[in-house]
């Protein structure tokens, strides 16, 4: 089964590079990992006190953030080295000034791992969430590098816990130490004999909270929701698109925020919406108030934006691929979704605090909205105690590494 893993490894890298050929995404994957152990080896100091995190993407990074920031509080001689699976974290943060280095990670054979980890010699490793790569973490664990899992999250029908997956629980043995979101996947880990495990809760639950005490203000924004109520759609795809250009109460005034900002999309939603929208890159505090649906057309301000609007629709969860719900919730949106969001177990706990509902089409959005709106207060403040009472994850850390 590791021969088989190996060779899947390899098997992936081509598939890579012969949809590089078609996809720009799959091109920048190919080329950030060219000449890339060279690369490193040129541009790190080996002299330095290294703390490596890995980080699938940019959701991750962001859950890394928090633990970085504190790190380099309580350990100011480290320098931080991030590395990077997926191009859109890598692109977005690599000029991260809270961030020494950063590089993609070579991809997950014995020959790069090793030689990945003799150039860095990191003093701590942490992987964040789902990152399990079999090479790098059994070549920690033979150097006895201390190496965590933070804001992990376990099911049972990840492959460790299959009958045929047993061969790569042993990746599990890598691990110092796991610090986990949720009481569920602790006790399952405990049930395989893993018994280095904290209850943490999740870092991601820091990260919002923190950035909405201070966010960036957004004129543009405040002027086109003036004394209405203002329902954002955060991260859309076409069916959450298609729902609000269904939307018709004129209490609202509606924020596209899509997740594909492509021209081709853009005019996509805009013939949704007959063409009744504005785009942010053409507003001015001028013609913005006469408008009702704003389209953003640009990548960066959507966290801000949630500050004004009352109630987000997300997106992806039609799909499966929920986006941050958390985002809007800690500026006390009330957090609507498709239903596909098993994997994202804070989505089911923000519907238990009603602070978050599920719809499955257009008529469910709209009973639930009218619902909502005869106790919209309430259930807003139900959202912004959830984010509010989960904070801390950070904190549970550090303190467990500097008292071992």
């Amino acid at each position: 089964m590791i021969l088989f893993y190996q060779i899947s490894i390899q098997l992936y890298a081509f598939g890579i590079r012969i949809a590089s050929l078609f996809k720009p995404k799959a091109k920048l994957w190919v080329e950030g990992r060219q000449h890339l152990l060279q690369k490193i080896e040129t541009t790190i100091n080996n002299s330095e006190n290294h703390v490596w995190f890995h980080c699938a993407s940019l959701g991750e990074y962001e859950q890394a953030k928090p633990i970085i920031e504190k790190i380099k509080l309580e350990y100011p001689n480290y320098t931080i080295l991030v590395t990077f699976f997926s191009p859109s974290g890598y692109e977005l943060r690599k000029n991260d000034s809270l961030v020494d280095y950063a590089f993609y990670l070579p991809i997950d054979t014995i020959s790069n791992a090793t030689s990945f980890i003799e150039l860095v010699n990191p003093k701590m490793v942490f992987f964040v969430k789902y990152e399990f790569w079999f090479n790098y973490i059994l070549q920690l664990k033979a150097r006895n590098i201390p190496t965590y899992l933070v804001s992990g999250v376990f099911r049972t029908d990840q492959l460790f816990f299959k009958w045929y997956g047993k061969w790569y629980k042993k990746v599990l043995n890598g691990f110092t130490h796991f610090f986990v979101q949720n009481e569920a996947s602790k006790r399952l880990l405990n049930e395989h004999g893993f018994n280095n495990v904290t209850l943490s809760g999740d870092t991601r639950y820091d990260r919002v909270f923190e950035n909405s005490l201070n966010p960036t203000e957004l004129p543009l924004i405040a002027k086109f929701k003036e004394n209405k109520l203002l329902m954002v759609g955060g991260s859309t795809w076409q069916p959450e698109e298609q729902i609000l250009a269904s939307f018709s109460n004129t209490g609202f005034k509606i924020i596209v925020a899509p997740h594909d900002i492509s021209e081709s999309h853009i005019k996509q939603i805009e013939h949704l919406f007959k063409n009744k929208c504005l785009r942010y890159s053409n507003a001015t505090l001028e013609n913005v108030l006469n408008e009702s649906v704003l389209i953003i057309d640009n990548i960066g301000i959507l966290s801000n934006i949630y500050q004004y609007s009352d109630v987000s629709l997300i997106g992806g969860g039609f799909s499966g691929s929920l986006h941050n719900i958390l985002e809007p919730a800690c500026f006390g949106n009330v957090v609507l979704f498709g239903s596909k969001h098993i994997k994202y177990h804070e989505a089911q706990e923000l519907i238990n605090q009603k602070g978050a509902f599920e719809i499955n089409n257009e008529t469910d959005f709209n009973t639930i909205l009218d619902s909502l709106l005869e106790n919209l207060d309430i259930y807003q403040k139900n959202s912004s105690n959830f984010v509010k009472n989960k904070i801390g994850a950070t904190s549970k850390i550090v303190d467990y590494l500097k008292s071992n």
